[in-house]
């Protein structure tokens, strides 16, 4: 594995806070790494385990999710402070046939990083942890913990850059089983004191990294400065054609920034990228990209992958314009996009057909402003 110190990367890697090129891995990544030791399962478990990932029946359905979550979300707001341990109870409430109710208690805590400081989101993205078996026959069975996207921002408009989002993981959804499943839902917050209603919105339940593991036959690799020549070819080139679309460049496989590693029995690890609200097809008030990459906004693309010819790059092009109708179609059939949303999105799209639809572009801008490097 290239888990050996790059000293050379170029200035188009991002470093997170306490992550630097040329640092030693953290010793409290010692017990991350010894996970990789552990035997693997026999191939009949392993397939077992997939098939119970892949049937979560909140991933069974495409339609919105309406729930209650009950909670005292003036302290929960309170806290910003990053990979807290601070959490909060709370009760979510499905409706059921005939007017019958589920409860399910639930612990609530405040993560991720940018949209988790205030003066980007006032209504902090949330990590819901469910209780022992109580999940059992609901639609949330087989879940442990999830991260609920929530609406940032009270603003009616804030909603349709949640529908925006939801709408990337459905994008790479149909080009390969190495993704995020993801759940539209409309939550209706409660506050736990007064029992009044604070406000309904879009949100987005995200499958658990876990789950996604099983799906693939795999386990999550926590292994920091990876290399481009440590994954899967195939799903690293297919990955970031993928953020080139959207018009993203906030992650980074070797800081491990909003990709997740899966690696197999067969020695195999696959990239699977998550968070695109900073891209350009989402363009949320406060996406802005990184100033190292120079770039005037985020939806000015950049291709960040491995440097390819045009006749390796064709097979993952042609698959990208095969699903060119399913793609659009998505914009189509979510209803409550408003027409100005939804032609923007489309025609933010319709530029990147545009570009791998001519091969001079196609090689300008894939091929010839690829700046090679061992990773990123």
């Amino acid at each position: 594995m290239g888990l050996a110190v790059v000293l050379s990367l170029p200035f188009w890697v991002p470093t997170l806070q306490g992550q630097t090129t040329g640092q030693k891995i953290p010793a409290t990544n010692t017990a991350k790494l010894a996970k990789l030791a552990v035997p693997w399962p026999e191939p009949e478990a392993l397939r077992a385990r997939r098939v119970e990932a892949e049937r979560r029946p909140l991933f069974a359905g495409s339609e919105p999710l309406a729930f209650t979550l009950t909670a005292d979300f003036k302290a929960l707001n309170k806290d910003r402070t990053p990979n807290s341990t601070k959490r909060f109870d709370g009760v979510i409430t499905l409706a059921g046939p005939g007017g019958a109710t589920t409860t399910l208690a639930v612990k609530l805590g405040t993560r991720g990083h940018f949209r988790l400081m205030r003066r980007n989101c006032e209504f902090a993205p949330i990590r819901v942890e469910f209780a022992g078996n109580e999940t059992e026959g609901t639609i949330f069975a087989g879940q442990r913990a999830l991260k609920l996207g929530t609406h940032c921002q009270g603003y009616k408009s804030y909603e349709q850059y949640t529908l925006k989002e939801y709408l990337t993981y459905r994008i790479f959804n149909l080009f390969t089983p190495r993704s995020f499943r993801a759940r539209l839902t409309t939550a209706t917050y409660v506050d736990l004191a007064t029992q009044k209603p604070i406000a309904t919105k879009y949100a987005i339940f995200l499958e658990d990294d876990d789950d996604v593991a099983r799906r693939l036959e795999g386990r999550i690799a926590e292994l920091p400065r990876a290399l481009f020549s440590d994954l899967d070819q195939e799903t690293l080139t297919l990955m970031t054609l993928y953020e080139y679309m959207i018009g993203n460049t906030d992650y980074s496989i070797y800081a491990l920034h909003n990709v997740r590693l899966v690696k197999t029995p067969d020695n195999r690890m696959y990239p699977v990228p998550y968070d695109f609200d900073i891209s350009g097809l989402v363009h949320p008030p406060y996406a802005n990209p990184d100033p190292r990459l120079h770039l005037a906004s985020v939806t000015e693309r950049l291709y960040r992958g491995p440097c390819r010819t045009a006749e390796q790059l064709e097979p993952f092009l042609a698959m990208f314009r095969s699903k060119k109708n399913d793609v659009l179609a998505l914009y189509d059939e979510l209803s409550d996009l408003d027409a100005g949303t939804r032609q923007e999105a489309k025609a933010y799209l319709e530029e990147f057909y545009s570009t791998i639809s001519q091969p001079r572009d196609t090689k300008r801008r894939l091929v010839d402003a690829c700046k090679a490097a061992p990773s990123m």
